[in-house]
C-alpha cells in the first residue's frame, strides 16, 4: 500500500470516528479532545456535512435578530441596510446570512435613497426619544403646586381662553372653551379652589356636524364626571365642502364649553387678578425676587 493510500485510509477511519462521536451528541470541542486533534481545518473536513446536535444550538437573545436578518437578506437588503434596520454588527450579520444568495445589485441612486430613508428614520427615532425625555424631565420639575400657584395658573388660562368683557358689551360672564382635556381638568381644579360649586356649572359641546357628535358628548361627560343628559344643547358647526379639515378621526372631539352661572363677581376677581399679574411682571426688579 502506497503512502498516499495509507494517509487516505487513515483520514477515512478518523472521519468515521469523528462522525460517530458527533452522532452520539458530542460537541466539536469534545470530538477534538477525544481524537487529539489540534487543527480546526482538519476537524472541519472530518465533520463536513454532518449536522450539529440540537443541544449545541444554544438559544440566545440574538436568535430573533438572526431570523430577522435572514428575512431581510432574502428581501434583497445589503449588510449595511440590515445593520441600520437591526442595529447589529456587520460581522454578526455576515455569519447569520452567509449561506444565503447575494442580492442583486441595486441601481446606485435607488440604493442611496433607501439608505438615506433608513438614516432619516433612525434620526427621527432619536429625536422622538430626546423629545420624550425633555418633556418628562420638565413635567417632573413642576412638583406639587401651591394654592397660590394654581390660582395664578388658572387666571392666566382663563384670560387666554375664556370670554372677556368689552366696554361696548358689558356681560361679565365666565365662559371657558377648549379642546384640550388637560386644560379642562386644570380649569375645573381652579374653579374648585375658588369654591365654585359644580351645580353652578353648565357644560356643552361645540363640534363640526360631520364628526361623531354622540361619541364626543360621551367623552366630555366622562371627563368632567357628569351625566351626558345634563349637557346643554350641542353647537354644530356647518361643514364647508370646499374646506379640507385636518381635525378628523376618533381623536377629534370638538371643544367643551364650561359656563359658570351668576359669575359676574367671579369675572371681576379674574380680571382684577390678571391685571395684578401684568403689573407685577412689569416691575424692574422682578428677576431679583425670591
Amino acid at each position: 500500500m502506497t503512502e498516499t493510500t495509507g494517509k487516505y485510509a487513515d483520514f477515512e477511519d478518523l472521519r468515521e470516528r469523528a462522525i460517530a462521536l458527533r452522532r452520539e451528541g458530542l460537541s466539536r470541542r469534545q470530538i477534538r479532545d477525544r481524537l487529539h486533534l489540534d487543527n480546526n481545518d482538519i476537524l472541519n473536513r472530518l465533520l463536513d456535512g454532518e449536522p450539529a446536535p440540537e443541544w449545541t444550538k444554544r438559544p440566545n437573545a440574538k436568535d430573533n435578530l438572526r431570523e430577522r436578518a435572514r428575512e431581510l437578506r432574502l428581501q434583497g437588503l445589503t449588510y449595511d441596510q440590515i445593520q441600520v434596520e437591526l442595529g447589529c454588527s456587520k460581522g454578526s450579520i455576515s455569519l447569520w446570512v452567509r449561506d444565503l444568495p447575494k442580492p442583486e445589485r441595486r441601481d446606485p441612486s435607488e440604493q442611496a435613497k433607501l439608505a438615506a430613508r433608513k438614516r432619516w428614520e433612525h434620526e427621527l427615532a432619536v429625536r422622538d426619544e430626546e423629545r420624550r425625555q425633555t418633556k418628562e424631565a420638565a413635567a417632573q420639575s413642576v412638583g406639587e403646586m401651591s394654592e397660590r400657584e394654581l390660582l395664578l395658573v388658572g387666571v392666566a388660562l382663563y384670560w387666554a381662553e375664556g370670554s372677556k368683557d368689552k366696554p361696548y358689551d358689558r356681560r361679565e360672564n365666565v365662559t371657558f372653551v377648549n379642546s384640550d382635556p388637560g386644560m379642562i381638568q386644570v380649569y375645573l381644579a381652579w374653579l374648585d379652589l375658588l369654591a365654585v360649586e359644580r351645580r353652578h356649572l353648565r357644560f356643552s359641546v361645540m363640534i363640526h356636524e360631520s364628526a361623531d357628535v354622540a361619541a364626543a358628548e360621551r367623552y366630555w361627560a366622562d371627563l368632567v364626571g357628569v351625566d351626558r343628559a345634563t349637557f346643554n344643547k350641542t353647537t354644530l358647526k356647518k361643514h364647508n365642502p370646499k374646506t379640507v379639515r385636518k381635525n378628523v378621526g376618533a381623536a377629534y372631539r370638538g371643544c367643551l364649553v364650561v359656563k359658570v352661572l351668576q359669575g359676574a363677581d367671579l369675572y371681576r376677581r379674574i380680571e382684577g387678578t390678571w391685571y395684578g399679574i401684568v403689573l407685577s411682571a412689569r416691575q424692574p426688579d422682578r428677576q431679583n425676587r425670591t
